[in-house]
């Protein structure tokens, strides 16, 4: 039998959700010891909906001898602080998407886990949906040959009633705007699919459908890895909001991402299709998707944690993903708190 891991989750907004439902169907590989709110309202109403012990008192928790790792799930601004203390108290750390405001902080928490000596790992889950899995498998296996050209598109939505929480599309709280709070999940899997090795122009703006600090429409001309073309448009400004999509051209097939469904069609005549397993967020409703992957990205981690080994989503790899966002932001030239 597996030995269950002593888990604390700190934070308890709307992203705890799907991690709260994803360690509830993992109970026989992690005991949630503890969940840990700022404030005893928040911290009641969580109570109210899930089976763990709850707390205002976050050191009460790093305390617990009992407790091995750490879901982080602050806002983004408090990611480094609390993790930082979590790692110094002995603690693995899983931390939600970006890994930090800036990739400076970012940087100065993957550093924090090495010194430490623990896993820390990124909650990037779109890279564990089945149908991304096989995607993956596929490119690796060679079976679409060469990639001759790629695209990824985001097109969700977000009404103005969702900036307008405390926060929102501000630099202070979130760090960014559509990039790096929406698309970076997707753009952290177009990246780990086929990589990018050069932004050659790029666009940003703040669109007249919202009221906001960051922005909410992003386009690039980008290069793969191995140097084809590539096509990136991000934006929250697309009602009512569609899945996002990956495209890739190769030269044995092409492959069609749309949400959590790919559709492989390769030159001999042979095709295949993964199915989608639900909705993916893009629209008003933030949480309209299910926990599968969060709960993948989880047993991952544990797993990480129980081996040794590295988890998929390392502290580098989502950093590798905010300095893709930096670069194509700058290119841009939009406009950033301490980056001109």
């Amino acid at each position: 039998m597996t030995a269950t891991i002593g888990v604390a989750i700190i934070g308890l907004g709307p992203a705890s959700l799907p991690h709260s439902k994803s360690l509830i169907d993992l109970q026989d590989q992690a005991q949630v010891r503890w969940a840990v709110s700022r404030t005893a309202e928040r911290a009641e109403d969580y109570g109210a909906r899930f089976p763990f012990r709850t707390t205002t008192d976050m050191e009460a928790a790093l305390a617990d001898e009992g407790v091995a790792a750490v879901i982080v799930l602050t806002p983004p601004s408090s990611h480094l602080d609390v993790s930082a203390l979590c790692l110094e108290r002995g603690k693995h750390v899983l931390v939600e998407k970006p890994l930090e405001l800036t990739s400076e902080r970012g940087a100065a928490l993957a550093q924090a886990a090495r010194r430490a000596g623990r896993t820390l790992g990124v909650v990037l889950q779109h890279r564990f949906r089945p149908a991304s899995l096989r995607l993956k498998a596929a490119l690796d296996a060679g079976e679409l040959g060469a990639v001759e050209a790629a695209s990824l598109a985001v097109p969700w939505w977000r009404p103005q009633a969702y900036y307008d929480e405390p926060g929102r599309g501000t630099f202070a709280r979130d760090g960014g705007g559509v990039l790096l709070t929406q698309a970076i999940h997707s753009l952290d899997l177009f990246r780990s699919l086929v990589g990018v090795s050069r932004v050659v122009a790029a666009q940003a703006r703040t669109t007249g459908l919202h009221r906001m600090e960051t922005e909410d429409y992003v386009s690039a001309l980008l290069e793969t890895g191995d140097g084809a073309p590539a096509t990136l448009m991000t934006t929250t400004a697309a009602y009512p909001g569609h899945p996002e999509r990956i495209e890739i051209i190769g030269r044995k097939g092409h492959a069609s991402l749309v949400g959590g469904r790919l559709e492989l069609a390769f030159l001999d005549g042979r095709r295949e299709t993964v199915e989608a397993e639900g909705a993916t967020g893009s629209g008003a409703n933030i949480m309209d998707f299910p926990h599968d992957a969060h709960r993948a990205v989880i047993a991952d981690f544990l797993e990480a944690i129980r081996t040794g080994r590295e988890p998929v989503v390392t502290g580098e790899e989502a950093l590798a993903s905010q300095q893709l966002v930096d670069e194509i932001l700058d290119v841009a030239g939009f406009r950033r708190p301490g980056r001109g």
